[in-house]
C-alpha cells in the first residue's frame, strides 16, 4: 500500500468517525467542533483529488460559517453562555486533540509530494489549465440539473430557517408611507357644523 492510499483510507476513517459523532454528540458544542473536523477531513480529500478548489472553497466557506452555525444553535436553544465559560477549560483538551488531527491531516496531504509518491493516472493538461474552470464548465453542461436542483433544496433550507426564527409580526405602531402619499386634502380636515351653546 503506497502512502498515498495511506491517507486516503485515514482521512476516510477520519471522516466517518467525525460525521457520526455530530449527529450523536448530546453536547451542541462538541457536535460543532466534530463537524469542523468533517469539513476539514473532507478538504483533505478534494486535496488528494488535485481539486485545490474545492478543498479551499470548502475550508473559507463551510468552516468560517461554522461560527455562525455555532451562533444560531446557542439562540436556538437557550444555551447559557455563563455556564460555557464556565466549562471553557472542559471543552480545551477535545478542541486540542481536534486541532492537533487537523494539523496531522494536511500534513500528510501536503507532506506527499516531499516522500516521491507517484502521481495519479490523470490525463495530460496543459500548464496554463485551470481546474477551476474546468469546473465551471462542467457545471453549466453535464451537471446543469443537479447544479440546479442543489441551488433550489438551498433556497428551501434558507426559507425554512427564517421560518423557524419568525416570532409573529411586532405589535408597535409604525406609519405606512404609501398611506400617507395617498392621503386626500379633504380627508384631512372636516368641519362639524354644531350648535352653538350658551351658558345661563
Amino acid at each position: 500500500m503506497d502512502f498515498k492510499t495511506t491517507v486516503f483510507f485515514f482521512l476516510s476513517a477520519m471522516l466517518i468517525f467525525a460525521a457520526l459523532r455530530v449527529i450523536t454528540a448530546r453536547n451542541p458544542v462538541h457536535a460543532v467542533l466534530h463537524l469542523i473536523l468533517a469539513f476539514f477531513t473532507a478538504a483533505g480529500l478534494w486535496v488528494l483529488l488535485q481539486a485545490e478548489f474545492l478543498a479551499m472553497v470548502l475550508v473559507m466557506v463551510y468552516i468560517g460559517a461554522v461560527m455562525v452555525l455555532f451562533l444560531f444553535v446557542v439562540m436556538m436553544l437557550d444555551i447559557n453562555l455563563d455556564q460555557l465559560r464556565q466549562g471553557f477549560w472542559s471543552y480545551l483538551p477535545l478542541g486540542t486533540v481536534i486541532g492537533i488531527l487537523m494539523v496531522i491531516e494536511m500534513g500528510m496531504v501536503l507532506g506527499s509530494r516531499y516522500f516521491q509518491v507517484p502521481d495519479s493516472d490523470l490525463p495530460n493538461v496543459a500548464a496554463n489549465a485551470s481546474n477551476t474552470q474546468e469546473l465551471g464548465a462542467l457545471l453549466s453542461t453535464d451537471y446543469v440539473y443537479p447544479f440546479e436542483l442543489a441551488a433550489v433544496i438551498l433556497l428551501v433550507a434558507v426559507i425554512a430557517a427564517v421560518a423557524l426564527t419568525f416570532r409573529g409580526p411586532k405589535k408597535t405602531r409604525y406609519t405606512n408611507p404609501a398611506d400617507q402619499i395617498r392621503v386626500k386634502a379633504a380627508d384631512r380636515m372636516r368641519i362639524v357644523k354644531m350648535p352653538v351653546e350658551k351658558q345661563d
